[in-house]
């Protein structure tokens, strides 16, 4: 995977568009004066994260005796998972957190809104995969992080100036983007399984 093909993979599953909403959401509460810093302050925090967990993930699975070809048939699945709510969300499998009081801190902005199971999941499955490449790796996150900070930094003019309805045309789009990157992981996991890669 190129570091192109990384960095897009990781802004899809970061999915600021679709994230747009829920920070709009969970800051109802917060002063207006204080909402950007607020939002630089958990984007901040969640790329510390993403960043720790691009490196210390690949020894946890190594503790947990997981092969590479399970994390990517798994990471699929995952990304499967999220996809398929992000184009048929329902109130029963919502994808914002519940019970946000006041003003957010770590939860429910920098986790799991931007550094969430999924985006840790794939930062997992490029680093198990080819860890010598790990400056290729640390680019893509800072890349992705970047271009979703960015997106989400302005939540509040893109809300006012897109609408609802156009947030979630894309989401749904990103979504389905997002089925055919976890088919084609499922896929690579089961054929390395089998040895037919």
């Amino acid at each position: 995977m190129s570091w192109l093909q990384a960095t897009t993979l990781l802004f899809l599953v970061m999915d600021p568009i679709g994230n747009v909403p829920m920070f709009m959401t969970a800051l109802k509460k917060v002063a207006p004066s204080r909402r950007q810093w607020v939002i630089a302050r958990e984007l901040l925090i969640a790329l510390l994260i993403m960043v720790v967990f691009l490196f210390a993930g690949r020894g946890l699975l190594n503790t947990l005796q997981v092969s590479s070809e399970a994390l990517t048939a798994a990471g699929g699945i995952i990304l499967m998972l999220i996809a398929v709510r992000m184009i048929f969300p329902s109130p029963e499998t919502p994808l914002e957190e519940s019970g946000v009081h006041d003003e957010p801190f770590i939860v429910p902005l920098a986790v799991p809104y931007t550094a969430g199971p999924s985006l840790l999941a794939v930062e997992i499955l490029l680093m198990s995969q080819e860890p010598s490449r790990w400056m290729t790796w640390l680019g893509a996150v800072l890349a992705a992080w970047a271009a979703s900070a960015g997106i989400l930094f302005l939540s509040g003019y893109l809300e006012r100036i897109l609408g609802e309805r156009v947030l979630v045309a894309v989401e749904r789009l990103m979504g389905m983007i997002l089925v055919l990157i976890s088919t084609q992981m499922i896929f690579n996991g089961i054929q390395q399984f089998f040895g037919l890669a």
